[in-house]
């Protein structure tokens, strides 16, 4: 009955769910915080919505404009992860290549570009089918180049996240995803909260498979409690 009643409206608050259904507040809440564990609605302050659908990414010129201050401060509280001499995956994406302009005062097609340019490390590409709009490489070569793979850390990003996956609006990136998790000895999701609670049509990689999910302070709270519940290390970059 939530979810019908949210087809019909985009905001329903707690106290309009509880008359609707004639049941406590306690019991509409609990009944939220399970429809948002399966990621199919995502609570808001006084209310719940449905979780967003996205069925395609915006361009890569477009997302770097996007959330520029709070990727910053993601990639400053990922970059301290990374140690000398420790071999890492750097996902394609604009936080990924925030993160590499971290990195590179230390000593996807953009991300190693800017390393290229900007780094004295040494920088092996996956290769694959390149797509344009997003300048990232996916398909059969680039998965298997990541099989062979053994590194330290994988900085995973993605359009859609929740408490319980890390989706993919395609399909062509989800064995990518899975490549790299695999391919880690430690797994580091950087996403920025305007991505929590959107959902792809395919479902990449467990949120539980994580061992560090590190955002910014917009996050919601219920997002903040939900991901301590999965047992994942939660950190907020301010």
């Amino acid at each position: 009955m939530i979810l019908t009643a949210l087809v019909e409206r985009e905001l329903i608050s707690i106290t309009e769910l509880t008359e609707l259904l004639g049941v406590s507040h306690m019991t509409v809440r609990r009944d939220i915080q399970k429809l948002e564990q399966e990621g199919r609605v995502l609570s808001v302050s006084g209310g719940v919505q449905l979780s967003e659908k996205i069925t395609s990414e915006p361009s890569h010129l477009t997302k770097r404009a996007l959330q520029f201050a709070e990727k910053t401060l993601i990639a400053h509280a990922a970059a301290q992860y990374a140690q000398p001499g420790m071999s890492l995956y750097l996902d394609a994406g604009t936080t990924s290549l925030a993160l590499a302009q971290s990195l590179e005062s230390r000593d996807d097609l953009m991300v190693i570009n800017y390393l290229i340019e900007h780094s004295e490390c040494k920088l092996y590409h996956t290769g694959g089918l390149v797509l344009r709009e997003n300048c990232s490489c996916v398909g059969d070569s680039s998965t298997h180049f990541l099989h062979n793979l053994n590194v330290n850390i994988s900085f995973i990003s993605s359009s859609s996240w929740n408490a319980r996956w890390i989706s993919m609006p395609t399909e062509a990136k989800v064995a990518i995803k899975k490549a790299a998790v695999a391919a880690a000895n430690k797994r580091i999701l950087i996403c920025d909260s305007s991505k929590y609670g959107k959902v792809g049509t395919f479902n990449a990689v467990s949120l539980e498979e994580m061992d560090i999910v590190i955002s910014d302070s917009n996050l919601p709270e219920s997002a903040k409690s939900a991901l301590l519940q999965t047992g994942v290390h939660l950190v907020v970059a301010e």
